[in-house]
């Protein structure tokens, strides 16, 4: 059965066009510069791999062209998920929070329902800042200090996996204050100005260093296939976004596969309400999405001027 090339995506025919005509492929370029077209070598293989990633970057592009105008908002929402939950928590179990730390810390009752108040209040104000785009920079300050208290009141420090977690989340954090970051303005407009790494740009860099912590804490030792493949995998994609390469793709690619394992390992939805597990995968599925928030940030603002992608412009 012929099947009309009108029902075949372009990048498909993009790519059996770069087969048939071999190293002469008008999409790939002109490469016979690299050996005869004939010779017994395998010269095809190479112009293959650079036609899939040529083919992936288009895709890429496009992606991003369609969702240019809603992506940062639903990185936002998806970057301050942890923190609503946790806020809206501290409203439903102020006694348990309360007990918890007068317990851990022996503080007395004010100072615990201090601690309580400030959690709900701080993460509450700096959700709906970020959301509303008003003292955004303000409302990061504040949530950053939030992941701080938070990690000395419940040991968070001693425990290297939930450690990890919020270094993360802090790195997400980190892009969300980069974004905020209004580029300082030449004095005298319109004038090119010498090309220096901004502040901007290392809070770039922060982020995303810290965002591929969240990638470490899911690596599997053990021998079995699957396992081994997820961390080659795995770990190829967290290099590639902290240094800047491909980081687009790299990041998008990130953010489908952690979506996909929070959805199946934190199902917190399939657990009863009155189960202490019900509480734990839903701490672990929204403080999941807030990473995810922070990948769907590099994807729609780029790896900023740290980065292989950008050097990559000036060779």
């Amino acid at each position: 059965m012929a099947v009309s090339q009108s029902h075949v995506p372009g990048w498909v025919q993009l790519l059996l066009k770069s087969l048939l005509l071999g190293n002469h492929s008008p999409v790939c370029g002109n490469l016979s510069s690299v050996g005869p077209a004939h010779s017994a070598s395998p010269s095809g293989l190479p112009i293959v791999i650079l036609c899939l990633g040529t083919a992936c970057t288009a895709r890429d592009h496009w992606f991003l062209r369609v969702t240019k105008q809603y992506l940062p908002h639903v990185a936002r929402l998806c970057l301050i998920s942890t923190f609503l939950e946790d806020g809206i928590r501290m409203w439903f179990q102020w006694s348990e929070q309360r007990d918890y730390i007068d317990t851990t810390w022996n503080c007395g009752y004010l100072l615990a329902s201090s601690f309580v108040f400030l959690n709900l209040l701080g993460q509450l104000t700096g959700c709906i800042l970020v959301l509303s785009r008003n003292f955004v920079q303000y409302a990061c300050f504040g949530l950053f200090g939030i992941i701080a208290l938070q990690t000395i009141a419940y040991s968070i420090l001693w425990d290297l996996k939930f450690l990890m977690r919020n270094l993360a989340l802090g790195g997400g954090l980190l892009l969300l204050l980069a974004e905020s970051r209004s580029e300082g303005k030449s004095m005298f407009a319109g004038v090119p100005t010498m090309r220096e790494s901004s502040p901007k740009q290392y809070m770039q860099l922060g982020g995303r260093v810290l965002l591929v912590l969240m990638f470490m804490t899911l690596l599997h030792f053990d021998a079995s296939f699957f396992s081994i493949l997820q961390n080659i995998v795995g770990t190829a994609l967290m290099i590639l976004v902290a240094i800047g390469f491909k980081t687009k793709l790299a990041a998008l690619t990130l953010v489908v596969w952690l979506f996909a394992i929070n959805v199946y390992f934190n199902a917190f939805w399939t657990i009863p309400v009155y189960k202490p597990m019900h509480d734990f995968l839903k701490y672990d599925f929204f403080q999941t999405m807030s990473v995810i928030g922070g990948l769907l940030l590099v994807v729609a603002l780029g790896p900023g001027g740290v980065s292989m992608d950008e050097k990559k412009k000036e060779w």
